[in-house]
Parts: structure tokens; sequence; C-alpha cells
């Protein structure tokens, strides 16, 4: 078996998958946008920046983005702590009611 080009993604999906079962779960890997940063200098993992937007009931129980936003960064502590792992993380986090009015207020923007 071929090992994987995208470990911390699958990672990622893995832990959010079982964890919150998300309804919607969307990985952009953006390590390239920001591979030329100071910071980033001598790093060689190409997985290291990261857009998710997940939308999930299991954050019906918080209304607080901060409060999410934890959850998310309990499940990936491993992955953030590791020598080349998770620099930086943009969150988008919804219920799926909230995704839906996002859905409605789109489609009125674009009529």
């Amino acid at each position: 078996m071929a090992q994987s080009r995208t470990p911390m993604e699958d990672a990622m999906r893995a832990k959010i998958t079982e964890s919150l079962k998300p309804t919607t779960l969307e990985i952009f890997n953006d390590s390239h946008l920001h591979s030329h940063h100071k910071a980033m200098q001598g790093v060689t993992s190409k997985e290291t920046h990261f857009r998710v937007i997940i939308t999930s009931d299991a954050f019906k129980s918080t209304r607080m983005q901060i409060a999410r936003h934890r959850m998310i960064y309990s499940l990936l502590k491993d992955e953030m702590a590791q020598e080349g792992g998770i620099h930086a993380l943009q969150l988008t986090t919804r219920t799926p009611e909230e995704e839906e009015r996002q859905r409605q207020k789109q489609a009125a923007e674009e009529s």
C-alpha cells in the first residue's frame, strides 16, 4: 500500500470525522502560499497551513466560535505540536442551521 502524500490532512480528516460527525468537511492545504515566510524557512513539510470548513451538530452545544475552535485545537493537538506539523489553522465552524442561513443569504445576494 502506497504511503499517503497528505498524512497531515488525512489525520485531520479522520479525527474530525470520528469526533464531530460533520455534514460538511472541507480541508484546504494553503501551505504553498506561506512557504516564503521567514518562520517557514528550513521547514520541509508541505502541510503546515490549512483552512478548514466544518458543519456539525456538535457545535450546537456552543454558539461561541472560540469554544468551537478550542474543540478543534484539542482534537488536533498532536498534529499541531509535532515538528513540521500544523503551523496555522483557519477555521470556519457552523451548525447545519447556520450553514443553511448562510446559503439563503448568499442566494439572496446573488439574485
